[in-house]
């Protein structure tokens, strides 16, 4: 699957000066074991036949979203950029069909530091792409991915990963500033605490305007099973006990203070909002 980046995949208000829209960065294309793999097959095929779902493949999007307040224009995350996966990578075209070119961006926020969030940080010479942009990264987060003993002990099949992370973070780490959790990054965005997925995985309350939302980036990384069965354990985070800690905990947030939902890899653009039902949730998309 291949997506065609247009003027935005989906787009909101929160009140009358703050402007969502989320931007295509591509999909990724996935062995679906690689996420479900570990979780208890019967009842995730049963699952799955409830939403007339195949798992043959699994290619989620990716959801870039751009925050205008009228003075600040953020990223949240910066797609894989050109040395990820084919398919990804569409962050710039996104941006030229917005009108807007990367000088423009005044912050980048990031949730983590996996590839398909980090890589794209830079251009094709290895500079920053967003050179009047300063970077925000939770304190947790960067720690992990700069120690240099992470290459070591991330394993085998993610020591790429460890390796791209820290080569991007030093090339911008003149222009970074770092955050606790709880913390205002700017006014209306505050930092919240979604460990697991990577060790200092963050999302971020935005209540800038006269509805709240949440942007969750991978601790809801899928409109299905993250949502009915949150307790269980994907293969794709790296402390899976913490992350299913972290779904739980956001989406009882986000459901009880009926805030808009920003997903990273939810379909159609990511929006939408969550529903509680019986003992489990929903994710309700935002008609595009």
């Amino acid at each position: 699957m291949s997506v065609t980046p247009k003027r935005a995949l989906a787009e909101i208000s929160l009140g009358s000066s703050v402007k969502i829209s989320t931007l295509s960065d591509g999909n990724l294309s996935l062995p679906p074991e690689m996420v479900f793999g570990e979780m208890p097959q019967s009842k995730l095929t049963e699952l799955m036949a409830k939403r007339s779902i195949t798992l043959t493949k699994y290619e989620p999007e990716c959801n870039v979203t751009l925050y205008r307040d009228g003075t600040n224009t953020v990223l949240f995350d910066v797609g894989a950029g050109p040395d990820f996966m084919p398919a990804s990578g569409k962050l710039s075209e996104s941006l030229s069909a917005m009108g807007l070119s990367p000088e423009e961006v005044t912050h980048v926020i990031f949730t983590h530091a996996h590839p398909d969030h980090i890589w794209g940080v830079l251009d094709d010479f290895d500079d920053p792409l967003f050179p009047n942009a300063m970077h925000h990264f939770g304190r947790k987060e960067w720690d992990y991915w700069w120690n240099p003993s992470t290459v070591d002990s991330i394993g085998a099949d993610l020591a790429s990963f460890a390796v791209g992370a820290k080569r991007r973070m030093e090339v911008i780490e003149d222009r970074v500033e770092l955050f606790d959790d709880g913390q205002d990054i700017l006014p209306g965005i505050a930092a919240r605490a979604s460990y697991g997925h990577t060790p200092g995985h963050m999302t971020f309350e935005l209540r800038n305007g006269s509805e709240p939302a949440m942007i969750v980036g991978d601790a809801l990384g899928n409109p299905h099973v993250a949502f009915e069965r949150p307790d269980w354990h994907s293969g794709t985070d790296q402390d899976p006990v913490a992350a299913a800690a972290a779904r739980i905990s956001l989406l009882d947030q986000i459901a009880h203070d009926h805030m808009k939902i920003i997903g990273f890899h939810l379909p159609n653009g990511g929006i939408g909002r969550v529903e509680r039902s019986e003992s489990n949730y929903r994710f309700i998309g935002e008609p595009s």
